[in-house]
């Protein structure tokens, strides 16, 4: 890539980020609640329930713009990666890391491409369900992949964020939001603790990102 095309792709990836973020904060004004972590420029991995295809663009709204500049959202290729334009919105525009779910060889290797992320410096935006939560459960069982990253990368920051309203404001199968109030809760980072299994890992954050729902399912 040519020093001019590398500042064009550079270029418009911040005004993207830009446009995006001041759109996510006019239509749902969304609030940050730092609930047992702060901001920081610290690597993290930031984890989150998913019902939305805005999820990761509001998540990315309440970091600062020096943090969306070096933080990816992890996204399924399935999906992102069935059109040139689904492909070019995904990696070019919203710089997501495109994963495949039933890879084949050990270059599609998902674990190993968010780690040669990580090894850029840059943080992840992880969605551990696997999927958009269509269910009636608030939450999803975890997959595997937060356990890995955590035990081949000890030192980056686990951060859960519960967010909320987002199925409302982009519900799936549309493309106009609708405009509603909504919040992210940062919770405090949890890590794998000495001898700890990966089940037992996985349903901790788990609960650990439940906890922060505010308006948590009300037994009838």
């Amino acid at each position: 890539m040519s020093k001019l095309a590398l500042k064009t792709y550079t270029l418009l990836q911040t005004v993207t980020s830009v446009s995006l973020s001041a759109m996510a904060w006019a239509v749902t004004g969304v609030r940050p609640i730092w609930s047992g972590s702060q901001p920081s420029e610290r690597q993290r991995i930031y984890f989150a329930n998913h019902t939305s295809h805005g999820d990761f663009i509001l998540l990315s709204a309440c970091l600062s713009e020096r943090e969306r500049a070096i933080t990816h959202a992890i996204a399924a290729a399935e999906y992102w990666g069935k059109s040139r334009l689904r492909r070019f919105i995904a990696e070019d525009m919203l710089s997501s890391v495109l994963i495949s779910r039933q890879w084949t060889s050990e270059e599609q290797n998902p674990i190993s491409i968010m780690l040669s992320v990580l090894d850029q410096g840059h943080s992840l935006i992880l969605f551990p369900e696997g999927t958009r939560n269509m269910s009636d459960e608030p939450l999803l069982p975890f997959r595997s992949g937060l356990y890995n990253l955590s035990m081949a990368r000890p030192d980056v920051e686990l951060i859960p964020c519960w967010i909320e309203n987002m199925s409302r404001v982009l519900p799936k199968g549309q493309f106009l939001p609708v405009p509603l109030l909504c919040r992210i809760v940062f919770g405090t980072p949890v890590a794998v603790a000495p001898g700890e299994d990966r089940r037992a890992f996985l349903d901790r954050a788990h609960d650990a990102l439940q906890a922060l729902n505010p308006r948590p399912a009300r037994d009838d």
